[in-house]
């Protein structure tokens, strides 16, 4: 199983990105988890200009993306549980996790996804969405195959 996480942020390293890549590390016995940091100079003059526009190219900067099975994360999305978290990832060659920028996403690129979850009814920072995602993934994992982890 590969599972791809697609955050619009600039890259960083930070503290943050040591406890993603320890959940990431704990993941690989039972996936191959990467995360993908995107931030150019379009998405910079989009964010600038307002939220229509970077919702825009928000939607192009993913669009290639897209392939296997993909859920984007959005705060109006559908809540669900670990182990309903769990389901989303059974029996899946390729996962896609996307977490919009700064104005979230353009209906349009929801329409395109598979499945639209919200983390919580909070909204979190990009590194933090990503920490809690990566999390995530491995409860997921564990409870796929048996770990006592999610106990």
């Amino acid at each position: 199983m590969k599972i791809n996480i697609y955050s619009i942020v600039k890259p960083t390293n930070d503290d943050f990105d040591k406890l993603i890549k320890e959940f990431i590390k704990m993941s690989s016995k039972y996936a191959t988890v990467k995360t993908h940091y995107i931030f150019n100079n379009e998405i910079a003059k989009a964010q600038n200009i307002g939220e229509i526009e970077a919702k825009k190219i928000y939607t192009k900067t993913y669009l290639p993306y897209l392939k296997g099975y993909n859920i984007a994360l959005d705060v109006l999305g559908n809540s669900v549980d670990s182990f309903s978290f769990s389901k989303l990832l059974e029996d899946k060659n390729e996962i896609n996790f996307f977490i919009g920028g700064a104005y979230g996403f353009e209906k349009e690129f929801l329409t395109l996804c598979n499945s639209v979850i919200s983390l919580s009814n909070l909204t979190f920072a990009h590194k933090v969405a990503t920490l809690v995602l990566s999390e995530q993934v491995f409860r997921s994992l564990s409870i796929l195959n048996n770990h006592p982890y999610h106990k």
